[in-house]
């Protein structure tokens, strides 16, 4: 075959189109999917685990200072984890308990927030935007007439 493509060139040339149409693909789908994180809500708070690891992490890097092994950390801190008694985790446990009942907290002033906000915002902003424009047009005689619109 003359000026024509081998088997091999067009499974080249077919997988390139397919990486392109699965990128494509990709990108549209995070556009339909979830909305925007919002960046001011609050997080979620941490398991008893994840406090236990905040202290644990510190004292192994104590302990093992050249370690560079993210893993081996996690690996260390789950074995640590299983082998307490439930007595050993009660500490964990209550502070995990705390920030939970905070993030709540937070957790419903920033919805009470959302339900509210936006409408207040605007109205706000409209009535400075107004005051402040009738702040600068307006001369004497013009403030005048305003006020007599207002008594009739």
């Amino acid at each position: 075959m003359k000026g024509g493509r081998s088997k091999a060139e067009t499974k080249k040339a077919d997988s390139k189109l397919s990486v392109k149409k699965g990128a494509a693909a990709a990108s549209k789908s995070t556009k339909k999917g979830k909305p925007a994180k919002d960046p001011n809500k609050p997080k979620r708070p941490a398991s008893a685990f994840f406090v236990f690891m905040e202290e644990f992490r510190k004292t192994y890097k104590e302990k093992h200072p050249n370690n560079k092994s993210v893993a081996a950390v996690g690996k260390a801190g789950g074995d640590k984890w299983k082998s307490l008694s439930a007595a050993e985790k009660a500490p964990y446990v209550t502070k995990a308990e705390k920030r939970k009942v905070d993030y709540e907290k937070e957790l419903r002033a920033y919805n009470k927030k959302l339900a509210e906000g936006p409408a207040e915002e605007e109205s706000e902003k409209s009535n400075s935007e107004v005051n402040d424009e009738d702040d600068e047009e307006g001369s004497g005689e013009d403030d005048d007439e305003d006020d007599d619109e207002d008594d009739e």
